[in-house]
């Protein structure tokens, strides 16, 4: 039987894909695979790791930093997904109605997301405190204050991004379906509701995604804006609460604090941290997935 003829690409495919599929398993693969080991050891160095199984795992849930960590983020990640998607959908939205100079405002809009997130939490912590300063306090003081800081920094930064996808998706929607709809007597309202955001789900879908991870993986701006803000429980073992910490900002506390004996702990957070997110990032985009219209 005659061998069927390979292509040029599948005979120097691999050529190509084998410094990517290399570099991929050497950063990301290995690292993840040691990361989850390191996280059943107790360590100081990686190199006197001692396997200790899910001792870690079980101080990590114990501790009442992580725990508060946690709830705290949640809760800034709902109320960041609600605001961000709400924000950038509207701004989208009009900015596609045809008024003048949409192309600058959506430059405008999008510049934000251009700077770094350290940059932005020392530049809105200045502001903050200047704003609050008549008050004699400071957002590193104040938790109602440093969550809401992190909202309003989380807004300006994102709301442009999620606005360029948003505009993206809108102008996809068909425009028979809008004539039709205007046709048969829509309003304005129903045009939007019934025709629009249908057709703009997978648009949606990508945005509430970013949103959501970006909003429990936020470290950067929470050490700048606020350093997880003022301690207000010591635990026995010297560990504090913060009351404006963050789950990733909790983690590096762990790693890099006094205790040294605390990096296994850190690293079993750190596992638990990826599950959290990849799980719930997997959730979200199963559930609106099905809400996509077929074109």
């Amino acid at each position: 039987m005659r061998r069927k003829k390979l292509t040029p690409m599948q005979r120097w495919g691999w050529l190509f894909l084998g410094p990517v599929v290399a570099a991929f398993i050497i950063g990301f693969v290995w690292p993840f695979i040691q990361g989850i080991y390191l996280s059943l050891c107790k360590f100081t160095l990686i190199r006197d790791a001692k396997f200790n199984g899910i001792s870690n795992y079980i101080d990590a849930f114990k501790d009442a930093s992580f725990m508060h960590a946690f709830w705290y983020t949640a809760l800034f990640a709902i109320v960041s997904l609600v605001l961000i998607n709400v924000l950038a959908f509207t701004v989208a939205y009009f900015l596609t109605q045809g008024i003048k100079g949409s192309n600058i405002f959506r430059t405008v809009f999008f510049m934000p997301n251009l700077i770094g997130g350290i940059v932005l939490g020392y530049i809105w912590s200045m502001i903050f405190d200047g704003i609050l300063s008549h008050m004699n306090t400071s957002i590193l003081m104040e938790t109602k204050y440093g969550f809401w800081g992190l909202i309003i920094l989380m807004l300006w930064q994102q709301i442009g991004y999620m606005m360029i996808i948003y505009i993206a998706g809108l102008q996809a929607v068909p425009d028979d379906m809008l004539e039709a709809a205007k046709i048969d007597g829509a309003s304005k309202w129903q045009t939007l509701k019934k025709v629009t955001i249908p057709n703009v789900m997978p648009s949606i879908t990508i945005c509430m995604f970013l949103s959501l991870t970006n909003g429990f993986k936020l470290f950067d701006q929470n050490l700048a804006l606020n350093g997880g803000g003022q301690p207000f429980i010591q635990q026995a073992d010297g560990s504090v609460v913060k009351t404006t910490e963050m789950l990733a900002l909790n983690i590096y506390n762990t790693f890099y604090g006094q205790n040294t004996a605390a990096k296994g702990v850190a690293q079993a957070k750190a596992v638990v941290f990826f599950i959290l997110v990849a799980g719930i990032g997997l959730a979200q985009l199963a559930y609106t997935r099905k809400k996509e219209v077929q074109q």
